[in-house]
């Protein structure tokens, strides 16, 4: 038959409506419910050649018809979170009304006889179950609410972002031109070598003291090193009890905000032990440690400059990165699902063409290479102030890196320079329709934040090491908090105890009938046995306090708390500025392009009592 074209289909449609049956002798109600086997349907659909049949009008049931995507901001709503329904998929019709299945019954038992439905087409694919992804070393956490579908771009920080580095290779080799370039000009560096384990990231240099401190939430110090030497915590008490660690003095704390942070750190606290033990020429002037500091910071600036380092390490990029095949995948994925990548780097061409090519195109399908994934590069970003001002704008237009002065960035462009101002206005998207994806908390999350209200995600290598230190450590820390906990109870009684002998002493009247009888000997001796037990608990518990973290820091402990109980700084300022955070990119593919991030319940110090008393009948 001209024009005409049948079409034989098999669809496998979902369960058959549940069974529910209740029974009512019980409290409360037993609900069962039963579910047929999936049948397959057979259809025979006929569709008309339009050109054959005048003003024909073809429709054909192919996945693409059955839904629709909300793609315009103006016309889109929000959720009851809060958050935008751009992005989310619609239902167009039904094969059949067969769908309309998932409207009858209940919806909390549909809902998971779904799931398990869902669960079953997945293990079929060879996809595991999304949620063994969410508790996991690399896991997404979310610190507030990110609907990922309504995000039309996604732009993306380039070292230790998309690019690992070996941080004992390249950070290693950091140190040495850094060291080279301060005997150059006299200083005593002889006998020093790299040594990653003094620092971690999130801690702060105390410029005016010569001191590497840990601080809490609040800016308390917890831990401080000065020089290579741990100092003790009555000493921490003495230099640090009257003050805070406050990063918006600049001119004193320098916060170690990403794992470039590490060679200086290392070298920094190196030379100041050689400037306390007298070593360093008077000829070099009059060094304090701030300025011992600036000389530190001038001779790693040289070694990144005069281009040494990264030359070696475009010679042999193997040595210094760490490929992850994974990760090229989870960015095609995001391209695929009609999201705009962005490569926004610090970095020159030269350099990032070199390394983009070296980790990424082998890994990429159908001979595509890396900037086949982005609708956006640009490089010599000058970040932060990428995000706060204006540059000049430059076209990369050959290989070599050559550049022309160009007025408006176009969507598919090679760029050095500009701003994020530019970058919105060429993709017409603006604010928190874009997620930008970074390692550095200040230059690029906190003030992507802060000035434009893009969504922002951390990337943190070290939330491995830390997740599995913690998993390793939770007998220790169980035991830790029984303790603590028996100290607190033991401490209420011996506190109530002693109140009442200090009002027996003073002479006032007692509280009831039996304690005016008590025997003064009875209640002293009560006090003192509850004293000793609070003496012993106390040299159980120290010891094991300066242990707590050492799977992760013998010095310095949890990257991301400080002390038992509370957070650090570093933790803080990733839960005030970035949306989500995560060890590496490649955590993305097990999410997929489409995820709901939300944020867990924030606990307070007075739920658990909220809790207790609502168990309490009034």
């Amino acid at each position: 038959m001209a024009g005409i074209t049948f079409t034989y289909a098999v669809v496998r449609t979902p369960p058959l409506p549940v069974t529910v049956s209740v029974s009512s002798n019980t409290f409360p109600s037993t609900v069962t419910f039963s579910k047929r086997r999936r049948q397959q349907q057979h259809f025979c659909q006929c569709t008309v050649d339009a050109n054959s049949v005048a003003n024909a009008v073809t429709t054909t049931t192919t996945g693409e018809d059955m839904f629709s995507v909300n793609t315009n901001s103006h016309d889109c709503g929000f959720d009851y979170l809060g958050q935008s329904t751009k992005g989310d998929l619609n239902l167009k019709y039904e094969i059949n009304g067969e769908v309309d299945v998932a409207r009858k019954g209940p919806i909390e038992e549909v809902a998971k006889l779904q799931a398990l439905e869902a669960e079953g087409l997945l293990n079929g694919l060879g996809i595991q179950d999304p949620s063994t992804s969410r508790h996991s070393p690399r896991g997404i956490f979310c610190t507030r609410t990110l609907n990922l579908r309504s995000i039309s771009a996604i732009g993306y920080d380039m070292d230790y972002t998309l690019m690992h580095y070996n941080v004992m290779a390249w950070e290693g080799r950091a140190y040495d031109y850094c060291m080279e370039n301060l005997k150059k000009v006299g200083f005593p560096v002889d006998g020093l070598a790299f040594d990653p384990e003094l620092v971690i990231r999130g801690l702060v240099i105390d410029k005016e003291k010569g001191n590497l401190v840990k601080a809490d939430r609040f800016g308390y110090v917890k831990r401080a090193m000065h020089g290579t030497k741990l100092l003790s915590t009555r000493a921490v008490s003495e230099i640090y009890g009257r003050e805070l660690v406050d990063l918006r003095k600049e001119s004193r704390w320098e916060f170690l905000n990403t794992l470039f942070s590490v060679s200086e750190a290392v070298a920094y606290m190196q030379m100041v032990d050689r400037l306390d033990e007298g070593m360093i020429s008077p000829d070099l002037g009059a060094l304090d440690y701030k300025g011992l500091y600036k000389a530190v910071g001038k001779a790693l600036f040289r070694a990144h400059v005069e281009g040494q380092l990264k030359s070696e390490i475009m010679s042999k990029p193997e040595l210094f990165v760490e490929p992850d095949p994974e990760l090229p995948l989870a960015l095609l994925d995001q391209k695929e699902a009609g999201k705009k990548l962005l490569l926004i780097t610090n970095s020159d061409y030269i350099y990032t063409d070199k390394m983009m090519r070296h980790s990424f195109n082998r890994f990429l399908p159908n001979d595509m290479n890396w900037r086949d994934l982005f609708e956006m590069v640009i490089v010599s970003a000058r970040k932060p102030e990428f995000f706060q001002m204006s540059h000049p704008l430059y076209e990369v237009v050959t290989s070599e890196g050559l550049m022309r002065p160009c007025f408006k960035a176009r969507p598919g462009g090679l760029y050095s320079g500009g701003s994020a101002q530019m970058v919105e206005n060429s993709l017409g998207i603006h604010g928190d329709e874009i997620l930008y994806v970074g390692d550095h908390i200040y230059t690029d999350v906190s003030v992507s934040k802060v000035h434009l209200r893009w969504r922002t995600a951390l990337i943190c290598r070290e939330l491995e090491e830390e997740y599995n230190a913690l998993i390793h450590s939770r007998e220790h820390r169980a035991l830790l908090v029984e303790l603590i906990k028996q100290k607190e109870v033991v401490g209420d009684l011996f506190n109530q105890l002693r109140l009442a002998l200090q009002r027996r002493n003073m002479g006032r009247p007692a509280q009831t009938m039996a304690a005016t009888h008590m025997d003064d000997k009875e209640l002293t001796e009560s006090v003192q046995k509850l004293l000793i037990v609070m003496q012993r608990l106390d040299e159980k518990i120290a010891p094991m306090l300066e242990q707590d973290g050492e799977h992760f820091s013998k010095r310095w402990g949890y990257l991301s708390r400080a002390g038992l109980w509370d957070k650090s700084h570093l933790m803080r300022q990733i839960e005030k500025y970035a949306d989500i955070y995560t060890s590496r990119v490649s955590n993305f593919l097990h999410y997929t392009p489409f995820m709901y991030f939300c944020a867990r319940e924030q606990t307070l110090a007075h739920d658990s009592y909220s809790f207790y008393d609502s168990q309490i009948d009034p």
